[in-house]
């Protein structure tokens, strides 16, 4: 009853009435679901339960009722369908669309994937056909987290009827796909926004001025400083950041035929570069997005890692960094929906081994050991003073004293 009569009220603006509601509330952890002695990997983001960090990333693995219920009865703790848009008519996708890169010389066909492009667009059913998908999965996993992702031309009103309707069908959440980075750039869709910072801001207050449910913008990792749109999406509303998105790329040339990959009749386009490959630049990003959060916002933004992981070591690492939650798409594309069971063991073994409890233990545990390359190098002369220092021993009597006469003493020892 509390959310329908804050819905109604007139006393507060939109925004106001938005920030009050039972789903919009700041990151928190519990214990609700690990037996004894197990740790625990239950988080609570923006106010949305998940048993599990490791979410479904908006893409192929969320494009349906099928894969996305697969999801979910394997035990991912969120699923992130497909970007959806009002006018599904102008999505025109092309076979092959996809390009892999391998580990060994020469992209031998057993070798790692470790590098994987895509110049898919976003989903090319009907808006209504997904909503409804989206409706049948919340009646059948009613405590489960749906997360609609939702990209919009620069339209004030298209924007607010697409997110009326995504939220009518019962999601829990928004991605903002401000950072797809190919496909209808001149209808300013997309990266065309997450690259623009004014574009950004007057889109992110369209946004949140409608929307009921908690809102994460994704950023593109294709601008020179990715804390830029990050700080203006969270200044402008919206309640977390997911990052990174793929990286513009060429995959290759054919060296038989001279084309390039993927090969489209003869042609092709830049599209996006996901996999293992880009997972230390993910890293980079999203430790720039969490300095900035830490140091500017209050506590109560989340982040959503995104980018090459694989093993349930990836996920701590952005963990580590002081991500709230760990999206994988690209990783179930190469490995499957079971890989989520996989994921789940390893962090939890990581986390044995540490001695955590719960994830948030060791949240944001490493971010305080980034610094300057000039803090690094003083850091270094410090040290290096310091253990000249002990090798020589003391210099003269007056620097003897009580408390470390035996380790003084030693220092002096030659063998």
């Amino acid at each position: 009853m509390e959310s329908l009569t804050l819905r109604a009220s007139t006393a507060a603006s939109p925004l106001q009435r938005r920030r009050l509601l039972p789903g919009r509330q700041r990151a928190t952890y519990v214990r609700a679901t690990a037996s004894a002695g197990e740790p625990d990997l239950s988080v609570r983001v923006n106010g949305l339960q998940m048993p599990n960090p490791f979410v479904i990333g908006s893409g192929p693995p969320g494009t349906n009722y099928t894969v996305m219920k697969r999801a979910f009865d394997e035990g991912w703790g969120a699923v992130i369908a497909k970007t959806v848009s009002l006018d599904a008519e102008k999505v025109i996708n092309v076979t092959p669309r996809y390009a892999k890169l391998r580990a060994e010389p020469n992209g031998a066909a057993m070798g790692r994937i470790i590098g994987w492009q895509n110049i898919e667009l976003i989903s090319d059913r009907p808006l209504e056909t997904m909503l409804n998908e989206f409706k049948q999965l919340k009646k059948e996993y009613p405590d489960r987290i749906l997360i609609g992702s939702i990209m919009e031309e620069y339209n004030k009103a298209a924007w607010h009827e697409l997110i009326e309707r995504v939220e009518e069908s019962g999601v829990d959440a928004l991605e903002i796909n401000f950072s797809c980075p190919h496909g209808m750039p001149e209808r300013k869709m997309g990266a065309a926004v997450g690259q623009d910072c004014d574009l950004l801001e007057e889109v992110c207050g369209w946004i949140n001025e409608k929307a009921t449910v908690p809102v994460w913008a994704k950023m593109t990792p294709n601008i020179t400083d990715i804390t830029q749109p990050a700080r203006i999406s969270l200044k402008s509303g919206c309640e977390g950041v997911s990052a990174i998105n793929t990286i513009m790329s060429v995959m290759g040339i054919n060296l038989k035929t001279l084309r390039p990959e993927p090969c489209v009749e003869g042609y092709s386009t830049p599209g996006g570069y996901s996999a293992r490959a880009v997972h230390p630049i993910a890293l980079a990003k999203v430790m720039q997005i969490a300095r900035m959060m830490k140091e500017e916002f209050a506590d109560g933004q989340s982040l959503s890692a995104i980018g090459g992981v694989e093993t349930g070591n990836d996920a701590a690492e952005f963990i580590l960094l002081g991500a709230d939650t760990v999206q994988v798409c690209t990783g179930v594309m190469i490995h499957g929906y079971p890989l989520v069971k996989k994921l789940c063991a390893e962090l939890q073994d990581f986390m044995r081994e540490h001695n955590f409890s719960s994830i948030e233990e060791f949240r944001g545990a490493s971010l305080p050991y980034f610094t300057t390359h000039t803090d690094l190098v003083h850091r270094q002369q410090e040290a290096v003073r310091q253990r000249k220092a002990i090798k020589k021993g003391l210099q003269s009597d007056k620097e003897w004293t009580g408390d470390g006469f035996v380790k003084e003493t030693e220092s002096m020892v030659s063998n």
